[in-house]
């Protein structure tokens, strides 16, 4: 067993083209010994965001705080709130914001690949950039 305390990590802000207002805890990635999945808790000051991108991991999202939205490959929004839980396929194109006027907070799940961290995600070199 492994056991870590939420609040004993160090925000990373996220300063990545494209990003906004957005920090990562990374709870459990390689570094601790996992090998198959990383989990990250994200927290978004209102009006924060990730950049529209995609990449060759899948996310399962778990949102906690605030208000979300998440934005498809087809451009279409939908609106999360605490308790609600989202499923994005690997390639498929996707941005997160901050819908509300409070900090809004997730778990972010993703596989840890061969060669990967945990931390970072993987760009597919065979896909066009969104």
């Amino acid at each position: 067993m492994k056991f870590k305390k939420v609040n004993e990590f160090a925000n990373n802000l996220k300063n990545s083209v494209g990003f906004k207002g957005m920090t990562a805890n990374w709870l459990w990635t390689a570094e601790d010994g996992m090998e198959h999945f990383a989990m990250r808790l994200m927290e978004f000051e209102p009006g924060g965001h990730t950049s529209y991108h995609d990449h060759i991991e899948e996310h399962e999202f778990y949102f906690l705080e605030g208000k979300a939205i998440f934005v498809d490959s087809d451009s279409n929004e939908t609106r999360l709130s605490p308790g609600d839980t989202l499923y994005c396929a690997p390639n498929e194109s996707h941005q997160i914001r901050n819908g509300g006027t409070t900090k809004m907070k997730m778990i972010c799940t993703i596989p840890i690949l061969p060669g990967g961290d945990g931390k970072m995600t993987t760009h597919d070199p065979e896909r066009e950039t969104a």
